[in-house]
């Protein structure tokens, strides 16, 4: 089971298709490192279950890359009422790359593992991100007019995961659940966090950083020490934000504030994550704008080996778990390439302006 995916003043999401006015590199570098932690756990997923060391930098992972993913995109969303032309454009960033991508997967599925049905209810693998970050832009405007969003969007995360019946359909678990990262990417936004720390003078970054890096440290620390008790109690899982309580074997009425406990972890790796960030330029800021076609494209380069059975048995040692770690970044790196976008923009952003009503404006 995996996680994972998609700038005027930056980005309007965090996998957007590089339309951009006027970038900010921090902002950029980060998008592009999520991304290739997307791709580098999904890279190493096969490799767990016979190997601790994949299962302790897979569970490091998925602490923080999916709520970094929702961070991102709520800090470039806008909670005003929709205009026609935003509309659209989640038609054509997100609605319509789905409907390619889910069709696509289900005949790669029918062909390989047989038995595969058209259903873009149920998204196929990485696409659930998608519907989320559709399902968090339309519910944005509504949330943003009640007192306190944020403390609505804790109470929906931990409440939904009581119902058992809320499930995968739609993406809607995992919407509900990732939403307090989305709301606090926006309201950090709302407040002008960042646009003082682009500023922040060197000795506070430095102090700051000192800190941040410690946190990732101590977190590095605990998923190689604890990782046999991290496996018993299948956290990994926990980090999926898919299923109920229930259904992670635990449905105790205290359930709901281990999961509080996980979102304030990730919160913290988050935050960290972003203040290690850069905020200048570097190498591979220019791969920013090319989220959206590492993560719905990588798939494709992974599932022939994840489907293979190669990652398995003694493929599943630390040795060969870096192997894919390598592997994971350079394809990541490549499908960043300019080339790449160019050669897929007729596949991941097609021209879809016939399916829209003449604008009397």
């Amino acid at each position: 089971m995996d996680a994972a995916p998609p700038a005027p003043a930056a980005p309007t999401t965090n996998l957007e298709p590089g339309r951009a006015k006027r970038r900010i590199p921090m902002w950029d570098t980060a998008r592009f490192v999520a991304v290739t932690l997307v791709v580098i756990g999904h890279a190493i997923q096969r490799q767990t279950t016979a190997s601790e060391h994949a299962l302790a930098l897979y569970t490091f992972i998925y602490a923080f890359h999916m709520p970094a993913f929702g961070v991102i995109s709520g800090y470039f969303s806008s909670a005003d009422t929709p205009t026609a032309k935003r509309m659209r454009r989640t038609i054509t960033d997100i609605v319509v790359p789905y409907i390619i991508m889910q069709t696509i997967w289900t005949v790669v599925q029918s062909l390989v593992e047989g038995g595969k049905k058209f259903n873009p209810t149920q998204p196929t693998w990485t696409l659930w991100f998608l519907l989320a970050l559709g399902i968090f832009k339309l519910i944005l405007p509504y949330l943003a007019q009640l007192r306190w969003p944020l403390f609505w969007a804790v109470v929906f995360s931990i409440g939904v995961g009581y119902f058992d019946n809320v499930d995968s359909t739609l993406s809607l678990s995992r919407a509900i659940s990732l939403l307090p990262f989305f709301l606090v990417g926006w309201q950090v936004k709302q407040w002008g966090l960042f646009d003082r720390w682009y500023e922040a003078p060197r000795r506070i970054v430095v102090r700051l950083r000192i800190v941040a890096g410690a946190v990732f440290a101590a977190w590095a620390v605990a998923c190689a020490v604890w990782i046999p008790q991290f496996k018993e109690f299948d956290l990994h899982h926990w980090f999926f934000y898919d299923d109920s309580y229930s259904g992670l074997g635990e449905d105790a009425w205290w359930a709901g504030a281990v999961r509080f406990g996980l979102m304030l972890l990730a919160a913290l790796l988050t935050a960290s994550f972003l203040l290690l960030v850069p905020r200048r330029n570097v190498w591979i800021t220019q791969f920013g704008a090319a989220t959206m076609y590492v993560y719905l494209l990588h798939t494709f380069v992974l599932y022939p080996v994840r489907e293979s059975g190669i990652l398995a048995g003694q493929h599943s040692a630390w040795p060969y778990v870096l192997l894919m770690v390598a592997f994971a970044c350079a394809v990541s790196l490549f499908l960043a390439q300019p080339f790449v976008r160019r050669g897929m923009r007729w596949l991941l952003e097609p021209n879809v302006r016939w399916l829209f009503r003449r604008d009397p404006a």
